[in-house]
């Protein structure tokens, strides 16, 4: 077992290792920044390590998925960035509703499906054909 935090790593062993950090710049949606913000004020803690901790949890949850050739987190992250709709995830999982795949979501601690690209411009095109 490891526990990591921004800087330090402590392995089960007794351990201490310092982790190697890097700055890297990114874009991010103004209101969900503002809203990462205040949940990092609650927690007593900083957008950057609400950041690491997502991000250590889904590489780390990928990467043990993959070394066990389990293609059922790769599905459900397709799911939820809007590359696979519902009933091709669905298929590809083996389960027939919609309540088990966001419960599948849930427990994977992924965010709520993106609609696909082409479902979002299809919507679109359907509101502007209303539109006199």
């Amino acid at each position: 077992m490891i526990l990591c935090y921004t800087y330090l790593c402590v392995h089960s062993l007794g351990e201490t290792v310092m982790a190697e950090t890097v700055n890297f710049t990114g874009a991010v949606d103004r209101e969900l920044l503002k809203r990462a913000k205040i949940i990092a004020a609650k927690s007593d803690t900083s957008v950057n390590a609400l950041f690491n901790a997502e991000l250590r949890y889904l590489v780390e949850t990928f990467e043990a998925a993959e070394a066990s050739d389990n293609q059922n987190f790769k599905t459900l992250l397709d799911f939820s960035l809007g590359r696979a709709g519902d009933h091709v995830a669905m298929t590809a999982l083996g389960i027939d509703s919609q309540e088990d795949l966001f419960l599948l979501m849930a427990q994977a601690h992924l965010p709520m499906p993106r609609l696909p690209e082409p479902t979002t411009q299809s919507m679109v095109d359907s509101l502007h054909a209303l539109a006199p």
